[in-house]
């Protein structure tokens, strides 16, 4: 079996532990561990620059729960 180990993108700087069991674990600057699905859907659709290591958000399709929702104005 492979240990995991860790790629860091070049153009957001987040960093995804590949070859875990149960798919990759993606770092945030904040927050709990997420999943490729949740990093593409909050940063990599947005970005979309070349050099990006998630531009398909891995195998997985994001939730509705993966999406950002800004907290209503009070």
């Amino acid at each position: 079996m492979t240990q995991p180990r860790t790629q860091t993108c070049p153009v957001c700087g987040v960093k995804i532990m590949v070859g875990f069991v149960g798919g990759d674990r993606v770092l945030f600057s904040a927050g709990p561990p997420g999943t490729r699905a949740r990093l593409w859907a909050r940063v990599c659709q947005y970005v979309q620059k070349s050099g990006c290591i998630n531009p398909e958000g891995g195998d997985q399709q994001p939730s509705q729960d993966d999406f950002f929702k800004p907290d209503a104005p009070h």
